[in-house]
C-alpha cells in the first residue's frame, strides 16, 4: 500500500492580492505542492472571498494544481464552474448539502478529484459512507471563515481516527497550522497541510514555505 505523499498547500486567502502573481511564484519556488483556494459565500461561513472566475485566473497564473475548498451553501450549483476553472481537488463541506454522495460523484464525472470536508465538531461517523467515494478528506482544525485562528487540538484525534480507517487516503488539515505544530499534525496522520498566514504574513513567503516543506519530508 502506497503511503500518501506529504504536501504543503498554501492558502492564497492570506496572500497580498495586489501582488498575487509574485506571491504564487514565491510558494512555487518554495516547494508547495498545491495552491489552496478558500471559496466563501458569506452564508455558509461569515466571510466572502472569491468565485470561479478568480479561481480560473489563479490557475492560469500558477503551475501548481488547484485545491478548491467550497465553504458555500448549495455547492451543487457551482461544482461545474470550479471544474471548468481547472480545480484538481474540489472539497465539499459535508454540512452544506443534503446530497453529498451525488455531488461527490458529479465532481469525479467532471474530471476533478472529489473531497469531503468536515468542521471541527462534525464527527467522522457523518462521512464514513462516502470514504470510498472520495480521494481526500479535509479536516477543518478551526471554525471556518477567517484566517489566523489557533488549531483546535481535538481535531488531531479525528485525523488519527481517519488514518486508521483509511491508510491510503489523502488527509488534509486546514486551520492554525504553524511550524510549531505541523509535526503533530503529521504524526496524527495528515499528509496535506494547508498553511495561510504562517507563510504569507512572513517576510519571505518563499523561504517560509520551503521551511514547511522541509519539516514534513
Amino acid at each position: 500500500m502506497t503511503k500518501p505523499s506529504a504536501i504543503i498547500a498554501p492558502s492564497v486567502l492570506n496572500a497580498n492580492f495586489l501582488r498575487l502573481q509574485d506571491e504564487i511564484s514565491a510558494i512555487e519556488k518554495g516547494g508547495a505542492g498545491l495552491v489552496h483556494l478558500d471559496i466563501m459565500d458569506g452564508h455558509f461561513v461569515p466571510n466572502i472571498s472569491f468565485g470561479p472566475d478568480i479561481s480560473k485566473q489563479i490557475g492560469k497564473a500558477s503551475s501548481l494544481p488547484m485545491d478548491c475548498h467550497l465553504m458555500i451553501s448549495n455547492p451543487e450549483m457551482f461544482v461545474d464552474e470550479f471544474a471548468k476553472a481547472g480545480a484538481r481537488y474540489i472539497s465539499i463541506q459535508a454540512e452544506s448539502t443534503h446530497h453529498l454522495d451525488r455531488i461527490l460523484n458529479r465532481i469525479r464525472e467532471l474530471g476533478a478529484k472529489p473531497a469531503v470536508s468536515i468542521n471541527p465538531a462534525t464527527p467522522i461517523e457523518n462521512i464514513k459512507w462516502v470514504l470510498d467515494t472520495v480521494d481526500m478528506v479535509l479536516v477543518m482544525s478551526v471554525n471556518p471563515g477567517f484566517g489566523g485562528q489557533s488549531l483546535i487540538p481535538y481535531c488531531l484525534d479525528k485525523i488519527h481516527e481517519l488514518r486508521s480507517l483509511k491508510p491510503e487516503l489523502d488527509i488534509e488539515i486546514d486551520g492554525g497550522v504553524k511550524l510549531s505544530n505541523i509535526l503533530d499534525a503529521k504524526k496524527a496522520g495528515a499528509n496535506i497541510f494547508v498553511v495561510g498566514s504562517a507563510i504569507f504574513k512572513t517576510e519571505s513567503p518563499e523561504e517560509t514555505c520551503r521551511e514547511f516543506v522541509n519539516q514534513v519530508k
